[in-house]
C-alpha cells in the first residue's frame, strides 16, 4: 500500500498547483488533484507560498482545519467512489449528492464520516468500520 509521508503529500500539492499554473501536463493523480484544489480557492495563496506552509502545522484544538488533510480526505472519497470500496458507497455518495442538491457540499458530508471513522480506528487501533461509514454516509442531511 502507498503510505506518503506528510513531506510527500503536501509536495504533490505543491506540485499539482505549480504545474496547473505553469500550463505543464498533470500525471497520475494531479487530473483528480487539481479539481479538488479548484474546489478551494481558500487554498490556492497557501499552494503559492511553500516555503511558508511546507512546515506548518494546523491545530484542530484552534479550531484550524489542515488543508491538505482535507484535499487528501477528497482525493480518498474520489478514489472511494470510482473503484465503489467500501462496496456501495458510489451509489450512496449519488443519493446524498441528489438530496443535498450539491457536489461538494455531498463530499464535505463525506469527509465528516470519513474522518470520524478514521478517527475511530486509530484510537481503537483497528480497521476502520466500513458499515459505520455507510451508515454516517446514509444518516447525512
Amino acid at each position: 500500500m502507498f503510505n506518503p509521508s506528510r513531506e510527500q503529500v503536501r509536495q504533490f500539492f505543491f506540485e499539482t498547483w505549480q504545474r496547473y499554473r505553469s500550463g505543464a501536463p498533470l500525471e497520475g493523480l494531479q487530473t483528480v488533484a487539481i479539481d479538488v484544489i479548484l474546489a478551494h480557492p481558500e487554498y490556492h495563496a497557501l499552494l503559492e507560498a511553500p516555503g511558508m506552509h511546507a512546515d506548518r502545522e494546523w491545530l484542530p484544538e484552534q479550531g484550524e482545519t489542515n488543508p491538505f488533510l482535507h484535499m487528501s480526505l477528497h482525493l480518498a472519497i474520489e478514489e472511494q467512489r470510482s473503484i465503489d470500496q467500501p462496496p456501495g458507497v458510489r451509489a450512496t455518495l449519488e443519493r446524498l449528492e441528489a438530496r443535498l442538491g450539491e457536489r461538494h457540499a455531498a463530499l464535505h458530508v463525506a469527509l465528516d464520516c470519513l474522518g470520524e471513522v478514521v478517527w475511530r480506528a486509530q484510537r481503537a487501533g483497528t480497521l476502520p468500520d466500513q458499515d459505520g461509514y455507510l451508515e454516517c454516509l446514509q444518516r447525512a442531511r
